[in-house]
């Protein structure tokens, strides 16, 4: 029986990859005018990394992380999300000590959570996300928003919304949390079982249950903008008033909590509209989280973050029935009929290639129309023949394949005038 690949992770193939390609150096040149850096960490970390900075009462930790032992007897987790791991590198390399203030990061890479897989939901995924350490400035907060509303914009997207809310900090929270508590107690047996677990350790996630979203607790349920204190509300105030200077409209959803218990202030998500796709499905989110890094032992830092799924992003531009422009094909192929011919085509190739163009060949030793053909399914610009006569000349015969037009060009010369024909000269 041939292997399979592993549920909930997928084969990513030619004629995808280029679209895959096209995002991340969309992503990474908007990074690059936001003045943020690349930064990479490994695959896997320590487990209490992930049960200290993720936090142990959140789904991606109790249900979620793949977690394992290694012969060292050390407890290892392969990475859910990004964010944990760029704080502790921040931390261990002391990042914070650096003159340039604050640390703006981005990251992209393969995540990994045990969860059902759906449509554009794997199990192995590729997250691309951006941190900003070091600062408590809401203009921070509104430009983090502006690069993730950005990249979306940039790639085509269309039906797309921008949701925020804030959780106030450490004082707010904590008075929402008792009015939370307040509220459920009395018929928390009428929720999920999840639900009655976190009704003590951390309440305000009951708000985030997917199987009990439609319950009348859930619509009445006190609102944390209730229990915002004068800071936290004019720090609320200071963001929307630089995303409406920005020109971003967005809607405010005090129901919005995010599933990790690291954010503190501003929280966001920006959602799909498209009917079909799932109205309302999650693309990108992020916030604030002010205290993760002081909880991983560094010290006491600010820092606001988002992350988006490559995969979730590619399947609503289908769904949108988005084009990206990606361009696939040869610039050139070359036919060679004969011996001599084949030696000075493979001599050709290297030097075609060296110049800075695509260039292929036949290698199953096909006749002259079959490598035509092949030259055709690959997308070929040009075709570049060698056989005797052009041998003895000198020149090669190089035909245009949308025009069909035929020219002689010296071997020597190759280079230069496909460089030029195709627009790649320097």
């Amino acid at each position: 029986m041939p292997f399979q690949i592993p549920r909930g992770t997928q084969d990513v193939l030619p004629g995808e990859t280029e679209k895959w390609q096209h995002v991340e150096q969309v992503v990474r040149s908007l990074c690059g005018r936001y003045g943020y850096e690349e930064i990479r960490t490994p695959i896997f970390e320590h487990t209490e990394l992930f049960l200290r900075g993720v936090g142990d009462t959140t789904d991606i930790v109790q249900k979620e992380m793949y977690t394992f032992e290694d012969k060292g007897g050390r407890a290892l987790t392969l990475r859910p999300e990004g964010t944990a791991p760029v704080a502790r590198a921040f931390v261990e390399h002391k990042l914070y000590g650096s003159p340039n203030q604050p640390v703006k990061l981005y990251y992209t890479g393969p995540m990994f959570r045990y969860e059902r897989p759906e449509s554009g939901r794997f199990r192995q995924f590729v997250q691309f996300g951006v941190e900003v350490l070091g600062s408590s400035d809401p203009a921070v907060d509104a430009e983090v928003i502006a690069l993730a509303m950005h990249i979306y914009n940039e790639l085509g997207l269309q039906h797309i919304r921008l949701v925020i809310n804030s959780l106030g900090d450490l004082d707010s929270r904590r008075a929402h949390r008792e009015a939370l508590v307040r509220h459920f107690e009395s018929r928390i047996h009428e929720l999920c079982e999840d639900c009655q677990a976190r009704l003590q350790t951390n309440p305000l996630r009951i708000l985030d249950c997917k199987k009990d979203r439609g319950h009348e607790l859930m619509a009445t349920a006190p609102s944390i903008l209730d229990y915002l204190n004068d800071e936290s509300r004019a720090y609320f105030e200071k963001v929307k008033h630089y995303l409406a200077v920005l020109d971003i409209p967005f809607v405010v959803d005090s129901r919005l909590v995010r599933g990790l218990d690291y954010y503190n202030h501003t929280t966001f998500e920006i959602m799909s509209d498209l009917e079909g796709f799932g109205a309302g499905a999650t693309l990108c989110g992020g916030g604030r989280y002010n205290g993760l890094v002081q909880e991983i032992g560094g010290p006491e830092t600010p820092g606001i973050g988002f992350a988006l799924s490559i995969e979730r992003l590619l399947a609503a531009l289908e769904a949108e029935g988005g084009e990206l422009p990606v361009r696939r094909g040869l610039d050139c192929y070359v036919v060679a009929v004969g011996e001599q011919a084949k030696t000075e085509a493979v001599r050709l190739v290297y030097e075609l290639r060296r110049a800075g163009l695509r260039v292929d060949q036949d290698y199953l030793g096909r006749k002259m129309k079959a490598q035509l053909k092949a030259a055709d399914r690959l997308g070929a610009s040009f075709v570049v023949m060698i056989g005797d006569e052009e041998l003895e000349s000198g020149a090669a015969t190089v035909k245009d394949m949308a025009s069909g037009e035929q020219m002689k060009v010296p071997f020597g010369e190759l280079a230069h005038v496909l460089a030029k024909r195709t627009g790649r000269e320097e």
